[in-house]
């Protein structure tokens, strides 16, 4: 079994109000992944992504994409503190912050 890695990304551009939250949310459930998503005040979203190295590529693959009314223009990728992940189950969305 491969192990499990944790990242936390930030992604900018125009990410809000164009479904960017919701397709990441998705696409983290397809490729079998936990944690969670969230707007942040400042315009950005958060994810912070726990699974195999293989699918948290992926998911970053496509974060630097985004659904076709995005538009991304960074995502800055830093190790993530697994410990906020506690024991939670699957992927969702999370309060702005």
């Amino acid at each position: 079994m491969e192990q499990e890695i944790c990242r936390n990304l930030r992604i900018s551009g125009r990410v809000q109000g164009v479904g960017y939250r919701w397709s990441l949310c998705s696409e983290a459930q397809r490729l079998g992944l936990s944690g969670w998503v969230r707007n942040r005040r400042d315009g950005t979203v958060e994810a912070l992504v726990r699974g195999p190295a293989e699918a948290v590529d992926a998911l970053l693959v496509w974060a630097q994409r985004g659904p076709s009314m995005a538009r991304v223009d960074r995502v800055v990728c830093q190790e993530g503190n697994a410990g906020e992940l506690g024991t939670r189950p699957g992927f969702e969305q999370i309060a702005t912050r």
